[in-house]
């Protein structure tokens, strides 16, 4: 059910996108990007993967994943999740960040680290936590959440050594 994403899946992908970032709940990003900006940040190439979970035809999540940083922090890797709001609580997050662990394994990074994670974004901090992540800190406020305020952004941990 995940395969690397090409080209034609664009136009299944970016409905995901535009849901997830336009909602401003969990994502900081400009939630008034085109589909053509949104495709240049998503679609990255290689040595950069990005795949999609799909059912057939309908993909209902995405996953970007890359090194954190180039030169002496490219040991560290890190990546974007977004599930479709109907395939939400399927196991779809969970394949997906699974995926990328062995990536990120199989690529010989030293870990992965999350810079950005919602705190607020309970179903995402649950998740990574079952899979070994842990919080080094909380910037708190550093999200504007429209509903509720500043709120929190974790930078998540999983050691692979």
């Amino acid at each position: 059910m995940i395969r690397p994403a090409v080209d034609a899946d664009w136009p299944r992908i970016w409905p995901i996108v535009h849901d997830v970032v336009t909602a401003q709940e969990t994502f900081a990003y400009d939630p008034a990007m085109t589909s053509e900006e949104a495709r240049r940040m998503w679609l990255l190439p290689a040595p950069a993967r990005t795949v999609v979970f799909a059912e057939g035809d309908e993909v209902l999540g995405t996953a970007n994943m890359y090194a954190n940083r180039p030169g002496p922090g490219n040991h560290v890797a890190s990546g974007s999740l977004m599930v479709a709001a109907s395939a939400r609580g399927r196991g779809v997050g969970r394949a997906l960040t699974t995926d990328l662990i062995a990536w990120a394994r199989e690529s010989g990074f030293a870990a992965i680290q999350f810079n950005a994670v919602v705190d607020t974004n309970t179903a995402a901090v649950s998740l990574y936590e079952s899979l070994g992540f842990t919080t080094l800190g909380v910037a708190p406020g550093a999200f504007r959440h429209p509903v509720l305020g500043d709120v929190g952004l974790r930078i998540m941990w999983l050691n692979l050594r």
